[in-house]
């Protein structure tokens, strides 16, 4: 190999990883700016906001875009029940998910693969489809108009990535350590809790993760299946629509922020690409 030969060596394997980095910088910005273009809006004065060109390093920062949208009726009984519905939502789905992910990553039975192709297809489906039966079930038992109505909806939305992601997580522990903790005399109830659970813990909290901001986000099932009892974000749709612009981005902001603060708490859980835990 000659001089230039193995000078080059190095420049080629660095271009990979000053691509990436570029990548990485590019996705951080697409994220950010609008974020930034979000909160310069909610936290301008109605006088800057409708100024051409619009600055882009606030003058005049000023609360009372926000503070008046947060005084608005329904606004923070609608926070409450996102929070009730999210929360609910994502134990419930926890609950049901796990054993279902243990049981398709650990024993093989007749229909395991039909029953993850339907899992699947679950998803397929539109929210006006389910929707509407289930408002029409709702009102049968008595459900409807009320945060578990909504629940129950979210759970259903988010219960089959929630199975798909512990499976993948479960099938990558060994079942040699739970073997070796049944020779010492764990029960298996145990051997879930003390061995299986903790090298889990990553991919149940990405799975929680995307739960919580699934059911943030969704916005027309809740508007169906509530008249009183609706999240922020259907609440947020039903009366901003003809309300001026800087209340809209305030809306926005209100939105987003509850779901930055909840992905900020669980990244320190998460599973990069290199399967180790960011910190």
């Amino acid at each position: 190999m000659t001089d230039s030969q193995a000078a080059t060596a190095p420049e080629r394997r660095r271009r990979p990883r000053i691509m990436l980095h570029l990548a990485c910088i590019a996705v951080s910005l697409a994220m950010a700016v609008p974020l930034y273009l979000i909160a310069l809006a909610a936290f301008s004065t109605p006088d800057a906001l409708n100024e051409f060109p619009l600055s882009l390093v606030p003058a005049q920062v000023s609360a009372d875009t926000m503070s008046s949208f947060l005084d608005s009726v329904g606004v923070l009984p609608g926070l409450v029940n996102s929070l009730q519905v999210g929360a609910g939502a994502l134990l419930l789905s926890l609950l049901l998910g796990v054993p279902a992910g243990y049981a398709l990553a650990r024993y093989t039975f007749r229909g395991r693969d039909a029953y993850q192709l339907f899992m699947l297809l679950s998803r397929a489906l539109p929210i006006v489809v389910l929707s509407v039966p289930l408002a029409q079930l709702f009102l049968s038992t008595g459900l409807y108009d009320s945060t578990y109505a909504v629940v129950l909806l979210h759970t259903a939305l988010a219960l089959p990535t929630t199975v798909l992601i512990t499976t993948s997580v479960f099938v990558a522990v060994p079942p040699d350590h739970e073997e070796a903790a049944a020779v010492f005399g764990a029960t298996p109830l145990t051997t879930f809790f003390r061995v299986v659970l903790p090298q889990t813990l990553p991919g149940i909290s990405a799975a929680a993760l995307f739960t919580f901001v699934t059911s943030w986000n969704e916005v027309l099932g809740a508007a169906i299946l509530t008249l009183d009892r609706r999240t922020l974000p259907a609440q947020v749709l039903s009366t901003l629509g003809n309300s001026p612009l800087a209340y809209r981005y305030a809306g926005g902001f209100a939105l987003v922020v509850p779901a930055l603060v909840f992905i900020a708490l669980m990244r320190r859980y998460l599973l990069n690409m290199w399967g180790t835990t960011l910190r």
